[in-house]
């Protein structure tokens, strides 16, 4: 397998945090370049040292980055996508630099042609028995199945990735019709546009990028889901009670897309925003953190369905107590 080197720039404030976020994306193996570290390291060392090599000096000045690398294909493709999701979400917060430029760079690869390449390795996908989820760019045979036309952009959610792909197939194993449905962190939309085609009545989503916002609503468009029906909203439903309040309650279904950590602190939410016997599907879960988001969602009233994986990612399918 090819593999594409990416470079993460930031400061060594944000070197934490950014690797926390690559786990949560799917990215266990990073290597960090810090000049911190290394005149620690000139500071506290032991023994002489008649010469250091120039190009070791050089770290002393270095800009502080972390370097990953991405297998190429369709899920590299979109780990590169969901990594500058996550980048441009941190700057729109780090209003003081905290965190540097917080940009990346691809090795021996210019950037417009790697987002002209990727498009090899986003194919049409069957999804359980009755969806398929294709790009604009590929044209498909004449086909029985609900086609659910989804590019893989600015916002995560091609249906690439395993969390998407557990989500979609607890959608397409549901009776959705007449359902009100609420997709927190809605990302491309792809889960509330896949719901209404299977027969959900009406959809709100949610996220707290502004573009994937813009994304959902272009993307129910594209499916020809009108805007009387298909809502999205951008914001932070943790701290923001207003936007809570104008979401409402009632939901028949909740997909949550998410990490684990974001999951566990709106499960209070999820209570709150369905009726009573309501189906909520929640994923972008590592398998090591499944028990510990589950026994919280327990915990808040709600009872486990179904659980499945898939290399190391898991997604559960609960009901709310009545």
């Amino acid at each position: 397998m090819n593999w594409t080197e990416v470079e993460i720039y930031t400061t060594t404030q944000g070197v934490e945090l950014i690797c926390s976020k690559l786990m949560d994306i799917g990215i266990k193996g990073f290597a960090i370049k810090d000049a911190n570290d290394f005149n620690e390291f000139l500071e506290n060392k032991e023994g002489n040292w008649d010469y250091l090599d120039e190009d070791l000096m050089q770290l002393s000045e270095c800009e502080t980055t972390i370097t990953v690398y991405l297998p190429e294909n369709g899920q590299g493709a979109q780990m590169l996508v969901d990594m500058k999701n996550m980048l441009s979400s941190m700057a729109q917060q780090d209003t003081q630099k905290e965190y540097g430029r917080l940009e990346i760079g691809l090795k021996n690869v210019k950037e417009e042609d790697w987002a002209n390449n990727w498009k090899q390795y986003f194919k049409p996908m069957n999804i359980g028995n009755r969806l398929l989820v294709k790009p604009s760019w590929e044209n498909i045979d004449d086909t029985e199945r609900t086609v659910l036309e989804i590019d893989p952009a600015s916002s995560f959610g091609s249906g690439q990735h395993y969390t998407t792909k557990l989500c979609l197939e607890y959608l397409d194993s549901l009776d959705l019709s007449g359902m009100k449905v609420l997709d927190l962190g809605c990302g491309s939309g792809i889960l509330s546009i896949g719901a209404m085609l299977l027969g959900a009545e009406n959809a709100v989503a949610v996220d707290i990028e502004e573009n994937a916002a813009k994304t959902a609503i272009e993307n129910a468009a594209k499916n020809n889901i009108s805007s009387s029906v298909y809502t999205a909203y951008c914001g932070n439903i943790i701290n923001d009670k207003s936007l809570a309040d104008k979401i409402g309650t009632g939901y028949d279904l909740i997909t949550a897309n998410i990490v684990a950590d974001i999951l566990i602190a709106m499960k209070d939410l999820f209570y709150q925003f369905l009726k009573p016997g309501a189906i909520l599907i929640v994923s972008g879960i590592i398998g090591e953190r499944k028990e510990e988001v589950t026994d919280a969602l327990v915990n808040a009233g709600f009872t486990i369905t179904e659980s499945r994986e898939q290399s190391d990612w898991a997604a559960v399918m609960l009901t709310k107590n009545q």
